[in-house]
């Protein structure tokens, strides 16, 4: 996938308030079960599953199937490499990878 292409695919997964705030709730833990990703949520475990996977493909979550319960967590490589490619694009600083 090119580049800006890749990029794009983030800010899109970024853009949606849900899914802001699955990554912050993924950002003071470990790893969390869908359950538990639900209890703050007023929609449907369908609905989590969509938002994941719209996460998921842009490279932000990844997945892991304990038992009955999807576990997620955040990718720990994608945090430096988007703050990276973000700040080489928004200050010219060095091209996005």
């Amino acid at each position: 996938m090119e580049k800006y292409e890749q990029m794009s695919v983030i800010l899109k997964a970024l853009a949606d308030p849900k899914r802001l705030k699955i990554i912050d709730l993924l950002s003071a833990a470990e790893s969390l079960c869908a359950c538990d990703v639900l209890e703050h949520f007023d929609f449907t475990q369908p609905t989590l599953s969509h938002h994941m996977k719209i996460l998921e493909k842009a490279g932000i979550v990844k997945v892991e199937k304990r038992s009955q319960w999807h576990h997620y967590s955040l990718q720990e490589e994608f945090v430096q490499q988007f703050l990276s490619d973000l700040k080489g694009l928004l200050l010219s600083e060095s091209p996005v990878s």
